[in-house]
């Protein structure tokens, strides 16, 4: 899936994956994608809340070797 920005926070515990998601979320424009890259194990489920709270997408995410992947459209 294509990305307009990458936000890499692998190695970062909650809540620095959506403090760091939010921060570049607020640069883009409506309509473009953030993919975020995580090693938290608990980041699925802070993804999904956060989406949830801001009312933007949560369009796709994977795990894979420990590594989460989110893809976050902005609305």
């Amino acid at each position: 899936m294509k990305a307009d920005i990458i936000v890499d926070t692998k190695g970062l515990a909650c809540p620095m994956p959506i403090v760091k998601a939010r921060k570049a979320i607020t640069a883009m424009k409506t309509g473009q994608v953030m993919e975020v890259l995580s090693t938290d194990k608990g980041s699925l489920n802070d993804f999904r809340a956060w989406v949830s709270q801001t009312k933007n997408e949560l369009i796709a995410h994977e795990e894979q070797n420990g590594e989460y992947r989110f893809w976050v459209r902005k609305l």
